[in-house]
């Protein structure tokens, strides 16, 4: 598939899934939970979905994310017109974490100069 082709694929992707998450009635996903980034196989087979969860806690909330990947799919498939939806696994990421720690320690750093 051609490069642009799978990098709109991955959009669309990851633009659903953040869509299809705010209908997602799992008491386990509290918090802020927002897609950083889809990476999609070259046969559309698998998909991993990288989440940052805020305000809750991970591991419940990819517990409950694993538990809705059927759902997700489902609503993925009647969504996006593609030939074979992908298998979901969503991976905990906290760069969005990170960066915010970092920021604060640049912040505290800039108010003692």
């Amino acid at each position: 598939m051609a490069g642009y082709r799978m990098d709109r694929l991955t959009e669309d992707i990851k633009r659903e899934i953040t869509d299809i998450l705010r209908s997602v009635k799992d008491p386990r996903i509290t918090g802020l939970v927002s897609i950083v980034k889809v990476v999609v196989s070259s046969d559309l087979s698998y998909s991993k979905v990288y989440v940052s969860v805020i305000g809750g806690d991970p591991n419940e909330a990819l517990k409950g994310l694993k538990s809705a990947s059927g759902y997700i799919r489902h609503e993925l498939a009647n969504r996006i017109h593609i030939r074979k939806t992908p298998e979901i696994k969503f991976i905990c990421d906290d760069s969005i974490e990170q960066s915010a720690r970092i920021s604060k320690m640049l912040g505290e750093l800039n108010k003692g100069e």
